[in-house]
């Protein structure tokens, strides 16, 4: 896992935040969360995760989209972190799922035909219109197709491997037409926690901007 800070002025409150698959640091390094600073983890080809510059502060906001739902609570769930918000958003505990996540067949399906264009269809599916696709491809992750590859596999065999993390959120933010996880299926997923439906796709940068700068 790659850990980048994009804010670091040594706030006492820290905006921890665990991407997407496929993710880096260009798709949000002009997010700037108010007084805080921003700490960024993404590419799960590994769960190796450093919390030692996290002991030092006081207090730390929590958000996830995504793959980075599953991957923030495998992590998270035993380390003694001053966490105080905790939000999911566009994501659930259980990624590969045909009632609470990705189905199943479609998961596998774009991990066995990934190529470029099989990447641009998830993309746009990803963003749903055209001024979506050209916000995120303003900020476009630079990143091998092989090792987004890598990434997704890696993500597949550590899925089923694992149970659910036994971690607590205090929200669910969820976008009504998202198409990479069905709406239905992350309100099934999220039964026990407070929701919030938003007329929004998988990706929409006005929403992160509305989380990552409004905690």
């Amino acid at each position: 896992m790659k850990q980048i800070y994009l804010v670091r002025k040594h706030y006492p409150r820290l905006l921890l935040f665990f991407a997407g698959w496929g993710a880096d640091e260009n798709l949000f390094r002009d997010y700037h969360p108010d007084e805080s600073d921003f700490l960024l983890c993404y590419d799960y080809r590994s769960l190796a995760f450093d919390s030692s510059a996290l002991a030092s502060y006081r207090e730390i906001h929590l958000v996830a989209w995504s793959m980075g739902v599953w991957a923030a609570a495998q992590v998270l769930s035993e380390l003694p972190l001053p966490l105080t918000k905790c939000i999911a958003v566009n994501g659930t505990p259980f990624p590969i799922d045909d009632e609470k996540g990705i189905p199943e067949a479609v998961f596998n399906g774009t991990l066995e035909g990934f190529s470029p264009v099989t990447l641009q269809k998830f993309r746009r599916r990803m963003c749903g219109s055209t001024e979506t696709v050209k916000a995120f491809l303003a900020h476009e992750p630079f990143r091998p197709l092989e090792e987004l590859r890598e990434e997704l596999a890696c993500l597949k065999q550590e899925i089923v491997s694992r149970p659910a993390a036994p971690f607590k959120w205090d929200k669910a933010v969820i976008g009504s037409r998202d198409k990479i996880i069905p709406a239905c299926n992350q309100e099934a997923a999220w039964r026990d926690t407070e929701t919030i439906v938003c007329d929004e796709e998988h990706y929409s940068e006005a929403l992160f901007r509305e989380i990552l700068e409004g905690m």
